[in-house]
């Protein structure tokens, strides 16, 4: 139950992504930056984390889970180091998935040949 949870609370976000795609002047780009500050959002208010837990991955692998996860990273950082802490803790929180993203990415490219756009 919980894998049909989590592909429904995730399917629900790419299909309001998709539908702002289809019927808003919306590019893509601005789009993923809303999710990202509508996770920032709701997880400083607190509401997130009720629903990654209802959701599992659902609500944690979309980029509005990236952006719960810099708002906890911050709010545990300005509790232990203080004003530094807005800048530092974003990174800190994320820094693994951040890492995980660029070495994906350097596999990729280093097993393909990746070319320019024409």
């Amino acid at each position: 139950m919980n894998y049909l949870i989590a592909f429904a609370i995730g399917g629900l976000f790419c299909a309001i992504g998709q539908v702002l795609i289809d019927y808003t002047k919306l590019t893509p780009a601005r789009i993923l930056v809303a999710y990202v500050v509508s996770g920032v959002i709701l997880g400083a208010m607190g509401f997130y984390q009720k629903i990654a837990d209802f959701a599992g991955a659902g609500a944690t692998v979309p980029l509005t889970g990236f952006g719960n996860l810099l708002a906890k990273g911050v709010k545990k950082a300005v509790d232990e180091d203080g004003f530094l802490g807005i800048f530092t803790g974003g990174l800190t929180a994320s820094a693994a998935g951040i890492t995980a993203a660029i070495i994906s990415g350097l596999i990729i490219a280093l097993l393909f040949k990746p070319k320019m756009k024409r």
